[in-house]
């Protein structure tokens, strides 16, 4: 005779707490919104023709690279590697997502790397219930991701974080990967 299964779970801003059969497993908010991160960057990835590839250890800040077939440039099969961030905080300003990278992530994104490297923040709202609405017409994942290369940045005097500046015009969107796609394919940078 099988056995039913009783499952139930709950969000809240501290990540979600699953019950199955009475037993309880949280979910780090953090290792959701990587989570998020990776799918908001597979879902675009995908509709603009590209695959994904993922280290298997992230010691050189890189989460996830993309890979293209073909191309239209002399470079044949272009790359593009990301460093994913995720946040819930209040970075929009003036024109700017303002975003504190730890010192490591900017050193590792600023180096002139054979695989160019990007930085990419998503932005989520407080509420883990609104990260994600769906309905028979639509699957809306929220809010935005956006983009910013540091590669030939300074080095700072920092000794902990650099916030960087990611351009709101900076959208990580479709269009955007396939310039940025396009570009290094010429042998430009993103």
């Amino acid at each position: 005779m099988a056995k039913s299964l009783n499952l139930r779970f709950d969000c809240s801003t501290t990540g979600v707490v699953y019950k199955v059969d009475g037993t309880e497993a949280n979910v780090d908010i953090n290792q959701q919104k990587e989570q998020f991160s990776i799918t908001y960057v597979r879902a675009v990835a995908s509709v603009a023709g590209y695959s994904l590839y993922r280290p298997n250890v992230d010691d050189d800040s890189v989460d996830l690279g993309i890979a293209a077939r073909g191309e239209t440039g002399p470079i044949l099969s272009p790359r593009l590697e990301l460093q994913l961030k995720c946040t819930s905080r209040d970075v929009l300003d003036s024109g700017f997502v303002r975003y504190p990278l730890k010192l490591k992530n900017y050193n590792d994104l600023r180096i002139n790397a054979l695989v160019p490297r990007i930085l990419v923040v998503v932005l989520v709202p407080d509420n883990l219930a609104d990260w994600l609405q769906q309905s028979e017409a639509e699957l809306c994942m929220r809010y935005c991701g956006y983009w910013v290369s540091l590669r030939g940045q300074p080095e700072t005097q920092n000794t902990t974080t650099v916030t960087v500046e990611l351009p709101h015009s900076n959208q990580f969107t479709v269009e955007a990967l396939r310039g940025t796609i396009q570009r290094i394919s010429f042998g430009g940078v993103p």
